[in-house]
Parts: C-alpha cells; sequence; structure tokens
C-alpha cells in the first residue's frame, strides 16, 4: 500500500487549514499555517476561484488526509457508509473515527495519528485483551483498548502518560491510570472536530 512520504506540512498549507499531523508543532508558532498560509509550490499564491468540484475534492482530500487514509481505503469505507442506517456522510466519519490508530491518538497515548499508526504497528496495544497491530483495525462500542503491560515500562509511554494534557472526547472513557480506554459509544457527529462538509464528499463520489 502506497503511503505518503513527503513533508506533512505542505497538506496543511495545500487544504489551506491546519490537520494536525505534527502533533505538538501545530499549536505553536512553527506552524506553516501560521508562517506561509498559502498553497505550496511556484504558484501558490496566486489561488484562483474554485469550481464546485473543486470544492467537493477538497473536502474528500482534506478528511482523507487528517485521517492519513489511502484514496482506494477511504472510497471503501464510503462504501460501507452508504450500506449503514443513516445519514452516509456522518456514517463515513464515524467509520474513519472508530480506527484503532484514530482511537490511540484521541485517547492520548500519541501525539499525531502517524505516531499512533507507529505504535500500533509495533504491537503496543490490545483490544479486548488480544493484541491487534493493525492500524486500519475497526473498533465497536464497548471495546477496551490497552497498552501492553510491557510497553508501559517503556520511557515513550511513561512520558506520553505524564505529560499529555489532550482532551479525551465523550465517546471514549479512560482509567484514570491512562492505561486503558474503553469506547463508551461510537461518536455522533458533534462529537468529531473535524471540520468538513460531509455532504460534499458524498455529492464527490456520486458523480
Amino acid at each position: 500500500m502506497s503511503r505518503y512520504t513527503g513533508a506533512v506540512c505542505k497538506l496543511c498549507r495545500r487544504e489551506g487549514k491546519k490537520l494536525f499531523l505534527k502533533g505538538d508543532r501545530c499549536y505553536t508558532h512553527k506552524c506553516s499555517i501560521d508562517r506561509r498560509n498559502y498553497a505550496p509550490g511556484q504558484h501558490g499564491q496566486n489561488r484562483r476561484k474554485s469550481s464546485e468540484y473543486g470544492i467537493q475534492l477538497r473536502a474528500k482530500q482534506q478528511a482523507r488526509r487528517y485521517y492519513g487514509i489511502g484514496e482506494s481505503q477511504f472510497q471503501k469505507y464510503f462504501l460501507m457508509a452508504e450500506r449503514r442506517k443513516g445519514i452516509t456522510g456522518e456514517n463515513l466519519l464515524q467509520i474513519c473515527e472508530s480506527r484503532l490508530d484514530n482511537v490511540v491518538y484521541s485517547a492520548g497515548w500519541a501525539n499525531s495519528r502517524a505516531e499512533a499508526r507507529q505504535l500500533v504497528t509495533h504491537g503496543h496495544f490490545l483490544v479486548n485483551g488480544q493484541k491487534v497491530d493493525i492500524p486500519s483495525y475497526l473498533c465497536k462500542a464497548g471495546d477496551v483498548i490497552a497498552i501492553k503491560k510491557s510497553s508501559l515500562d517503556s520511557d515513550k509511554f511513561k512520558t506520553l502518560l505524564e505529560a499529555n494534557k489532550r482532551v479525551i472526547p465523550l465517546w471514549i472513557e479512560r482509567s484514570e491510570d491512562g492505561a486503558e480506554a474503553k469506547i463508551v459509544n461510537l461518536p455522533t457527529r458533534d462529537q468529531i472536530e473535524l471540520d468538513v462538509q460531509e455532504h460534499l464528499i458524498v455529492e464527490y463520489y456520486s458523480k
């Protein structure tokens, strides 16, 4: 599976908003959006008026890059969302939020989703007592995600648990020691922070 290996700050500049792809750096004055809030490239500052298709494309790309999902995987999630009951756009975002790498990030165990994917791949987490090393694993309401006991002794997790100040979303309930988190319910639209008009994504794929 292909993955983006370039400078992630360029992705934020291309979308014209913070996608929080570099963790703590995104909250400082070093953030590229604060310093160069225009698209990358030679003609980045010469923005043209977007067409209806261009606006829909940007909405789709923003969501995809926010979660770090490839095009084929994102399209697969859209087909899954269409088959579920409810509003397709909200279903799509709910599926993306329920990915294990996103749950790990939301629970405060990683500084970015990219770091969360790496930690999951390295086998640091258990889902309902079983090791899962697939970042795209879709969690369900009632699932309990925990850091492996052997991993808790590492300096990496000790630092994360001591220093993390991120607000945990309401759909995740984290234990007092921070080593375990339960998915109370799959997130509703008002519990999802992503600033995107999901109906534009539906319109893009419905053409």
